[in-house]
């Protein structure tokens, strides 16, 4: 197993490939979803010294926290595992809503902490901005949370640079979660240059773009029809195509490690300097013990170089 890496300025230090757990009782995010399948996930995925695992309350909403749990309460030392889960969603108005509030923060963090059944969190989100509490408002509350050692370190996920700066206003942010893959690359202009001088730990989510990245999908490939990613944009017709060709050149570079193509995806990531640890989905245990190829795999400095130039923005 690789060496440990530290997550940012935090006292956090894991694998450097995580699981990300949404399809461990997302119930409301895939169909037909087995829990049984999803606890043995994450027991395997621990088993096999993966100790990041990520997850949220909307996924289920509730049941992933739930499941996840379950498993890390039998087990023996809860240090071996490094949590992370998000809230920021409020259902008590009957519909979906973000809020940031200090009170709703507090509230929410006890509520994960039941259904993880834990006494602490090792890395909280706010996973979404909502529009009006001030940011550094927010983050202060999981600095207070932190300080009773409710939480140990503090993150927040999908804002914008703006909210970013306002939240971390005081030093508190340790971790930025946000989109950010060869296909999306916006981060680059701001937030992830601003991460690293602050030494935020920036993960980035989608890291293989729905599977396009992964190597899974030829020029014919077509979705079907009502599929949610008809309508994201690496998916229209005159984009795809040109994202393919890309791939298969991507696939040379593959070829000459010896590797499949996710495995040079998520190493490139890894060798950009504000990124500590990725958290690749899997539905399976055999998915996520695959990603742990990615630590076998050293890229020259030319080759990072290539693949940069490779998905520059047109």
């Amino acid at each position: 197993m690789s060496d440990k890496v530290k997550i940012g300025k935090t006292d956090l230090f894991v694998t450097p490939i995580g699981l990300g757990a949404n399809a461990v009782g997302g119930h409301n995010l895939y169909p037909n979803l087995n829990e049984d399948t999803g606890r043995d996930l994450v027991k395997e995925a621990m088993a096999a010294g993966i100790d990041f695992i990520d997850t949220a309350f909307i996924y289920g909403p509730k049941r992933s926290e739930e499941l996840i749990g379950e498993v890390i309460a039998k087990q023996k030392n809860r240090s071996q595992v490094v949590i992370a889960t998000k809230g920021a969603h409020d259902l008590s108005s009957g519909e979906v809503k973000f809020n940031n509030r200090p009170e709703f923060l507090k509230q929410a963090v006890d509520d994960s902490l039941k259904r993880l059944q834990t006494d602490y969190i090792d890395l909280y989100y706010i996973h979404f901005p909502d529009e009006d509490t001030p940011k550094d408002e927010a983050v202060g509350m999981l600095q207070e949370l932190k300080s009773a050692g409710k939480i140990k370190a503090i993150g927040v996920s999908n804002f914008t640079i703006e909210q970013l700066k306002q939240g971390n206003k005081y030093g508190g942010v340790d971790v930025f979660q946000g989109q950010y893959n060869l296909l999306s690359r916006e981060a680059e202009q701001d937030i992830l240059p601003y991460c690293e001088e602050q030494e935020i730990s920036f993960v980035p989510y989608f890291p293989l773009a729905m599977g396009i990245l992964a190597g899974k999908y030829d020029k014919d490939f077509k979705l079907p029809e009502g599929d949610f990613r008809n309508a994201r944009p690496y998916f229209q017709p005159d984009v795809y195509p040109k994202i393919i060709d890309k791939v298969d050149q991507l696939k040379e570079v593959a070829n000459r490690y010896g590797v499949d193509l996710p495995y040079i995806v998520l190493a490139w990531y890894l060798s950009q300097p504000a990124i500590d640890v990725l958290i690749p989905g899997a539905k399976r245990a055999e998915q996520a013990l695959r990603n742990l190829k990615t630590l076998e795999v050293s890229l020259a400095e030319e080759d990072i170089q290539l693949i940069d130039t490779m998905f520059k923005s047109e």
